[in-house]
């Protein structure tokens, strides 16, 4: 996939710039643009897809949190000067989504959620990950995937490369001790936003009863499994993923 990474103010990202409804995607911990591939190219063409890189390894390190990024969505947003977005997220993306929807819900059209953390989550957890053994890595990364073959070496070598710089891992750590206290199970009722949620049928990471307590929790939603399916559905299972997407955003759109 060859896209444009844009460099503005201290921001990098992506972005479509079609003239059509804002779709901003928002990646998890391991997260790159690799991941959001088979949206970039089903809804480029008729909505704006913007894909802000998270900075969540190069804040510093007093400031690496959930709030952090949230904050630095809030600018980027502020800063291209978007009056709503249809928030995607998967995994940490989908918890920095859910939080600037309640700190900015004026900005909000509508909410996507794919293997969300917010409520549970359970991945590397909360420990310094084994550095130096590839084929630990490896395995986690494929546990990730219904189908362990979506886990490409090329994926394997970005998160290896990763929780092997200390300086990422560090945070890496850090953000995720930060998720698990910024639980929202309180929070959820003060979503109104209409909220797409799309959960894999063997998500490892965020069981399927995560989606039912998010679907039960936020009352403008409505939730779907894909089966054969892992954390993260945009990947394992695109064309299925992108018809619930896209009939979803066509009806909140057209609203």
């Amino acid at each position: 996939m060859k896209v444009e990474i844009k460099e503005e103010n201290g921001f990098r990202y992506i972005e479509s710039g079609s003239d059509g409804p804002n779709l901003m995607l928002l990646h998890g911990l391991f997260g790159a643009l690799s991941n959001f591939e088979g949206i970039i190219n089903r809804f480029s063409d008729n909505y704006n897809v913007v894909v802000p890189m998270l900075p969540i390894y190069e804040l510093p390190i007093l400031e690496v949190s959930v709030s952090g990024l949230v904050d630095f969505v809030n600018r980027f947003v502020t800063y291209k000067g978007y009056d709503k977005v249809n928030l995607l997220g998967n995994s940490l993306g989908g918890h920095i989504a859910l939080l600037y929807a309640l700190g900015y819900p004026e900005r909000i059209n509508s909410i996507t959620l794919t293997g969300s953390s917010g409520l549970f989550e359970s991945a590397f957890g909360t420990a310094f990950p084994k550095r130096g053994d590839y084929e630990y890595i490896k395995k986690k990364t494929a546990d990730t995937f219904y189908d362990p073959a979506v886990a490409s070496q090329e994926l394997v070598d970005e998160v290896f490369g990763i929780v092997n710089d200390r300086g990422k891992a560090i945070r890496v750590v850090a953000t995720a001790k930060s998720a698990v206290r910024h639980n929202l199970g309180d929070k959820l009722k003060n979503i109104k936003a209409p909220t797409l949620l799309i959960w894999g049928k063997q998500d490892n990471v965020t069981p399927p009863f995560v989606g039912e307590k998010f679907h039960e929790l936020i009352a403008n939603s409505r939730l779907h499994f894909i089966d054969k399916c892992g954390h993260a559905p945009m990947m394992e299972k695109p064309n299925d993923f992108n018809e619930l997407l896209e009939a979803f955003l066509r009806e909140v759109t057209a609203a």
